[in-house]
């Protein structure tokens, strides 16, 4: 195995067997921190049933929030106007606090998969906006006037400049979207949902069930981490000459 694998590895390992070993001998209430073993024996199959509900949200709005983001930048690239105009709409849109928004997404969609999708799309948009905008503008002015020489036309000139350029922008937005996206959706279904990891930390919380509430916050986290290196091993495999250069 990797040793850069193991190391990350073993760093938790000791955070748990620390936080074992703290709780037994201090002897400190199940209800209040329950010891790691009790999170682990209270996983089961519903757990994984809420997981795959949430994922499914998340994975839904994050990829129709990155697929909006990359056209709406490659307009905003093409006329400045537009992006002076809208641009002002995306910052509110991020600066408004996804929890105040959850309800109304609720009220206009109904608790179900939509509303989470929604809120998860809404929470993944503007990274991939602010980052997509800037990798397509991120190419020296030489190589421009390059193209312009070989008489390229607008299209090729997105192709084989703009775009090559603005991919390591996009990937490395990608990956902070991608963990936001979880957020959003725990976040919509905290507001109205029969189902999902949000729904079961709002359950376990108000029955006390510490246990069951940490497993939904530790098979969040686990999520998040797996969605961010799945984008990372895209990002290798389309960005291949920088992993040459880096080598």
């Amino acid at each position: 195995m990797n040793l850069r694998a193991l190391i990350p590895a073993a760093f938790l390992i000791a955070a748990l067997c620390v936080w074992e070993l703290a709780v037994r001998t201090l002897n400190v209430p199940a209800y209040i921190l329950p010891p790691p073993s009790a999170v682990f024996a209270a996983i089961d199959g519903n757990l994984f049933v809420d997981l795959a509900v949430t994922m499914t949200e998340a994975i839904s709005g994050f990829a129709i929030a990155s697929g909006c983001a990359f056209c709406v930048a490659l307009l905003f690239v093409r006329s400045p106007v537009l992006e002076r105009g809208l641009f002002p709409i995306a910052i509110t849109l991020k600066t408004t606090p996804l929890v105040a928004i959850a309800p109304l997404l609720v009220l206009w969609m109904g608790t179900g998969w939509w509303s989470k999708i929604t809120a998860a799309a809404l929470i993944c948009f503007f990274p991939v906006l602010v980052n997509t905008v800037k990798g397509l503008k991120a190419a020296d002015a030489e190589y421009y006037e390059l193209f312009r020489s070989l008489k390229a036309s607008r299209g090729q000139e997105f192709r084989k400049l703009r775009i090559p350029y603005c991919l390591p922008y996009l990937f490395s937005a990608l990956k902070i979207s991608s963990s936001l996206a979880i957020v959003g959706a725990v976040v919509g279904e905290f507001v109205g949902a029969t189902h999902g990891l949000g729904y079961l930390i709002m359950i376990s919380s108000s029955h006390l069930d510490t246990d069951i509430l940490f497993s939904a916050i530790f098979a969040a986290a686990v999520a998040g981490i797996l969605l961010f290196h799945f984008i990372g091993w895209l990002e290798q495999r389309f960005i291949f000459w920088q992993s040459a250069e880096l080598e």
